[in-house]
């Protein structure tokens, strides 16, 4: 089974990138973040011609979640369900077989000193509490997306000057930690445990990618069962290097489940 993520900073802007990325790769099932569509702008129709199932939840201009499968999903569900605000727009959740998928869209936070950073902080310890309510360990359960945190040195290129950044600062590092150590694997780590690979490189750096100014912001981790499933895991930048790209690319696990 291959699982991949991909913000996509627009599906509408990146559709030919996806679509041409998913003929070549052929995963089972791609998330998707910041869709940046209402539901009625969503391009359902040119995905579903592809004969891709289409998962999502969106809104105008911010957010949006979304899951391509070559199956049809079961159990889908957006959001949280602890009586806060659900946040629809950065979580869902589905099953393919044993396979249960979470795609996350963690809140960026901003700034340390803004309200939305404590938000993020909080947005995390719901997550684990869904978690804890949702599956257990012994299940089959990947989480994917844009995380919005590196957590560790390595998985930024000048982490010597990124203390007080809100995707690496040591408090959301222990607010991703305490999400992950319920029960998670990072997958990628566990293939690719040499630093330098990025999923993330900011518009505003020249040549990011050629010259690896990069951040590891986007994540695939599963339970203990699953990771031990685990073949590959890669990050692949062609897609990142294309005329309008994403600021983030393709990142993908396979699984022997």
């Amino acid at each position: 089974m291959r699982v991949a993520t991909f913000n996509a900073n627009s599906i509408r802007t990146r559709l030919e990138i996806v679509v041409n990325w998913m003929r070549d790769h052929e995963p089972d099932v791609l998330c998707l973040q910041e869709t940046k569509a209402q539901d009625r702008d969503f391009p359902l129709a040119e995905l579903q011609a592809y004969g891709y199932h289409v998962s999502f939840r969106g809104q105008k201009s911010y957010n949006g979640v979304a899951m391509i499968s070559r199956e049809a999903p079961a159990d889908v569900r957006f959001g949280f369900d602890d009586g806060k605000s659900p946040d629809d727009t950065r979580l869902m959740t589905a099953r393919f077989g044993r396979v249960h998928v979470i795609n996350t869209y963690v809140p960026q936070g901003r700034d340390i000193d803004h309200e939305m950073y404590a938000y993020k902080q909080e947005w995390f310890d719901r997550l684990r509490a869904t978690f804890e309510a949702r599956y257990s360990t012994r299940m089959r359960v990947v989480w994917v997306g844009d995380l919005n945190v590196a957590p560790e040195p390595m998985d930024i290129h000048n982490a010597d000057q990124q203390a007080n950044h809100v995707c690496f600062h040591e408090d959301i590092q222990a607010a991703f930690r305490r999400a992950r150590d319920w029960g998670f694997v990072d997958v990628f780590r566990q293939h690719r445990p040499d630093p330098g690979e990025y999923s993330y490189y900011d518009y505003r750096t020249v040549n990011a990618v050629d010259r690896a100014m990069g951040w590891r912001i986007d994540h695939i981790l599963a339970t203990r069962c699953l990771a031990r499933r685990a073949t590959d895991a890669f990050i692949d930048l062609a897609p990142r290097r294309l005329p309008r790209p994403s600021d983030h690319t393709f990142m993908v696990a396979d699984f022997d489940a």
